[in-house]
């Protein structure tokens, strides 16, 4: 009992520590056990039918980060002071669907499922897709889902790092056209089968933060 109420207390501490650090110190780096350590966080995170809709793009190379800069107006001071600067892209509509060559590869090839099983969890993924929730013909729909998967391994990263010391900020301010268009030239975002959901900074806090708000529990919880 002693050991599981330090253990939450020091879950609870990493979120008090995490903040959306605005500015890193661009003389700290994260080493390579350490990111390794965040990355397989969200390489291990849950998805919805345990698709993994998601791809880790990191960017060290300064030229890169540089070129997202000028359309990436959430990141003006991570880009060019985080450790670790992390694109998350999330699956196109056409790598979602039942039938793709992509979800009917994880099946066989990741999940190791044999024919018939993939077979009815296909069938019960596409009734999910047209009639539980109704993403089916509604591409933005479907891409905003599967990027909704990746926000979980972003969460899982960040409060990852956060236990380790690593600080983070979470980026959804940028031209998400402008940032496509130059993943796709540079080679690095297949513009077939990916977009890009959101950003992550990683790095050590310049400045400390003020202190932590949120509402209240009662305010946000609600028992029935």
């Amino acid at each position: 009992m002693e050991m599981t109420a330090a253990v939450k207390k020091e879950i609870i501490a990493a979120y008090e520590f995490r903040h959306a650090t605005k500015e890193f110190d661009s003389s700290r780096k994260i080493s390579g056990e350490d990111f390794q350590f965040i990355l397989e966080t969200g390489r291990l995170s849950p998805s919805s039918f345990g698709f993994e809709p998601w791809k880790f793009v990191v960017v060290q190379n300064p030229e890169i980060r540089e070129k997202l800069r000028p359309f990436a107006w959430g990141a003006q001071k991570q880009l060019p002071t985080a450790s670790h600067f992390v694109l998350i892209l999330s699956r196109l509509p056409k790598d979602l669907t039942a039938g793709s060559d992509y979800i009917q590869g994880i099946m066989k090839d990741v999940q190791n499922l044999p024919p018939e099983v993939a077979e009815g969890k296909s069938k019960m993924y596409d009734t999910f897709l047209t009639t539980d929730f109704g993403l089916a013909g509604n591409d933005r729909a479907l891409f905003e889902w599967g990027a909704r998967q990746t926000y979980l391994a972003l969460g899982n990263m960040m409060t990852a790092a956060a236990q380790i010391g690593i600080d983070s900020c979470p980026i959804e301010g940028f031209n998400k056209l402008e940032i496509e268009e130059i993943l796709a030239a540079e080679g690095i975002m297949d513009p077939e089968h990916f977009g890009i959901a959101c950003m992550v900074a990683f790095g050590y806090r310049l400045n400390e933060p003020r202190g932590k708000t949120r509402r209240s529990a009662d305010q946000v919880v609600q028992w029935v």
